[in-house]
């Protein structure tokens, strides 16, 4: 299974998006609580400039593995692009018109979990497959 993640993980750095997007979902079919799949979805669909199934995808990470820094990034990131357009987030109910937006809801902080997995040049990948590596053990 870390094997089909690596080759996801190259098929994303170089644009492939079709085959990262086949790949994780192979990896999410074989164990549907692998988070970091899940959160694979999640960028592929923020790659497509869909916000909803980033956030969708983000939140469902989330659940599987509540520390899961990317997919906490994500989901807080696309919560507040949408609640900034107005949009209801999928999980809670709309707003009534005029109403102000409803407050982010609260994760962990992403930030320092995401810099812990950060390279100096700012690439969260080797943090990616630290956990990839972690998890078989």
């Amino acid at each position: 299974m870390i094997e089909l993640m690596l080759e996801a993980e190259r098929a994303m750095g170089i644009g492939l998006i079709d085959n990262a997007e086949r790949l994780y979902r192979q990896v999410v079919a074989i164990d549907p609580r692998n988070s970091i799949a899940v959160t694979g979805l999640a960028r592929i669909a923020l790659e497509r400039g869909d916000q909803r199934g980033a956030y969708t995808f983000a939140r469902q990470a989330l659940a599987i593995d509540p520390e899961n820094p990317i997919a906490s990034h994500l989901a807080m990131r696309m919560a507040e692009q949408m609640r900034n357009r107005g949009e209801a987030l999928p999980d809670e109910p709309a707003a009534a018109p005029g109403a102000p937006p409803a407050s982010a809801p609260a994760a962990p902080s992403a930030s320092s979990a995401l810099s812990d997995q950060t390279t100096s040049d700012g690439d969260a990948r080797p943090g990616l497959i630290g956990r990839l590596f972690r998890r078989r053990r």
